[in-house]
């Protein structure tokens, strides 16, 4: 059985990464599309380069540790595909592999700041009927 071709509003990722990034800006969803007309910050800049470099050096084949950054507000473009980051999330940094379906959002979308809450037995003094509830 072969693999599913994978696309993104009708373009391959060949085809994406092929475009320039005003061909590519159309593409994008809105919120994106605004925030690339804005331009890059100094930021997202710098993790453009950062990235070009580990590309570069993944097509030659050599090992690249996962690309470290608290830029949380970076769009997701089709040359980051099959890249490992870790973005930060206030506390520590949480690893997400770039996927094709991730074109378009954001990289903080996939490192959560907030832990789910998770509700242990309740202290003394949390209900009326545990104030008469012993202590050992």
């Amino acid at each position: 059985m072969s693999k599913k071709k994978v696309t993104f509003r009708g373009y391959s990722i060949e085809e994406l990464q092929a475009k320039a990034m005003d061909e590519l800006v159309g593409v994008m969803p809105a919120r994106a599309r605004r925030s690339l007309k804005r331009g890059f910050t100094e930021m997202q800049k710098k993790l453009l380069i950062r990235i070009r470099a580990t590309r570069k050096d993944l097509d030659a084949g050599k090992k690249v540790k996962p690309l470290r950054t608290q830029c949380r507000d970076m769009i997701i473009l089709p040359e980051m595909v099959g890249m490992d980051f870790e973005v930060y999330g206030g506390k520590e940094f949480a690893r997400v592999l770039i996927g094709p379906d991730m074109i378009g959002q954001y990289l903080g979308e996939f490192a959560l700041t907030r832990k789910p809450v998770k509700h242990g037995a309740p202290g003394i003094g949390a209900t009326r009927s545990s104030l008469f509830v012993p202590v050992k």
